[in-house]
């Protein structure tokens, strides 16, 4: 949430956003799509009763205490059928949208005390249909890896860029973010700075550390000597010597997999981290509890869908039964049956 967008908010909004922030340590990105949703619901409301906001609409000024208390559960009914039927949108953003709503009341019933009404209170979140993560195979893994040219100047960089992505299964913010103070002197493993700014340790395979000792070599004059490099403790760099961008690496992720073959499978950076989880699962053995910690997760129910991506899995777990070789010797037909057989 930039200053400039902050500045002329009600206090009622401003409130709820800088908890957020400060207290509960959200991102400054998650406080502004909170922002957004607060601006869409306000909006529509004053809309829906004939509120004239002229050029006030991103102010959101004619909301207090006093409107917010005014809100209906009709209302937000309403809210809804406009956000499926007018803005198409998907019950995925939809029950976004909603939980932006109930946690803002929630903040000024139980926190601020500001509002005793709660209109959200009752409202039911859209139902979501739990979609598998798409991810790569071990064979797409390899194509994709073995795709990069080594002839490139920056084959180094974005051979180790996918390599981490492919083993560690780290979110895109997170290797963007990654500081050569953040790798341990020994390369055994590096922090990373997680969603709501969490720091975990990843711990790095032989495959991470020798793609990563390779770019560290060259990265000094990663492109040609005449780069100065600006951001001196990132790890990532650009053609022009700053820390890369997430822009770049999607852009070059998207490169390689086009050049793999696999560019029309719309996989992307986040999938390979889905990649990384769902072949540490399947082939590697990997508690669930152990993966969570792995990914990041705030949640095991998070983690919990890569145990249901693998049909692989589930075949073999049912192979090892230990009934699975026990085999039906046959029973002794009746005299009836013996007596029809010829028919």
């Amino acid at each position: 949430m930039s200053d400039s967008k902050s500045n002329n908010l009600p206090s009622v909004v401003l409130s709820f956003l800088s908890y957020k922030l400060t207290i509960q340590n959200r991102s400054a990105l998650t406080v502004s799509e909170y922002l957004n949703d607060l601006k869409l619901f306000f909006q529509y409301i004053a809309e829906k009763r004939g509120i004239d906001t002229g050029e006030r609409n991103e102010e959101l000024s004619w909301v207090d205490e006093s409107f917010c208390e005014s809100v209906t559960s009709e209302e937000v009914y309403s809210y809804l059928l406009f956000l499926a039927n007018v803005r198409k949108n998907k019950p995925a953003t939809r029950a976004r949208r909603i939980a932006s709503l109930r946690s803002f009341y929630k903040y000024h019933n139980s926190k601020s005390k500001l509002v005793k009404n709660n209109p959200v209170k009752d409202i039911e979140t859209p139902t979501l249909k739990q979609k598998l993560p798409k991810h790569l195979s071990l064979d797409e893994s390899l194509d994709l890896l073995s795709s990069l040219d080594k002839d490139s100047p920056t084959y180094e960089r974005d051979y180790a860029i996918i390599t981490l992505f492919l083993n560690c299964g780290m979110r895109l913010s997170e290797l963007c973010s990654i500081n050569l103070s953040d790798i341990d002197k020994d390369m055994e493993g590096l922090t990373v700075n997680g969603k709501g700014s969490k720091e975990r340790k990843i711990y790095l395979n032989s495959a991470c550390r020798d793609a990563l000792s390779a770019y560290i070599e060259v990265r000094q004059h990663p492109f040609d000597k005449r780069t100065k490099i600006k951001d001196k403790d990132a790890l990532f760099l650009s053609r022009l010597g700053r820390r890369i961008s997430q822009k770049t690496v999607q852009w070059l992720v998207k490169k390689q997999l086009d050049a793999a073959g696999l560019g029309d499978k719309k996989y992307s950076t986040h999938k390979l981290r889905h990649t990384a989880a769902t072949l540490m699962y399947e082939s590697g053995n990997v508690d669930v509890l152990v993966l969570k910690d792995i990914l990041g997760h705030e949640q095991l129910t998070t983690t919990q869908i890569y145990t249901h991506v693998s049909d692989k899995g589930r075949k073999k777990a049912m192979e090892q039964n230990p009934l699975a070789a026990v085999r039906a010797s046959g029973r002794k037909k009746t005299k009836k049956e013996k007596g029809t057989e010829e028919y």
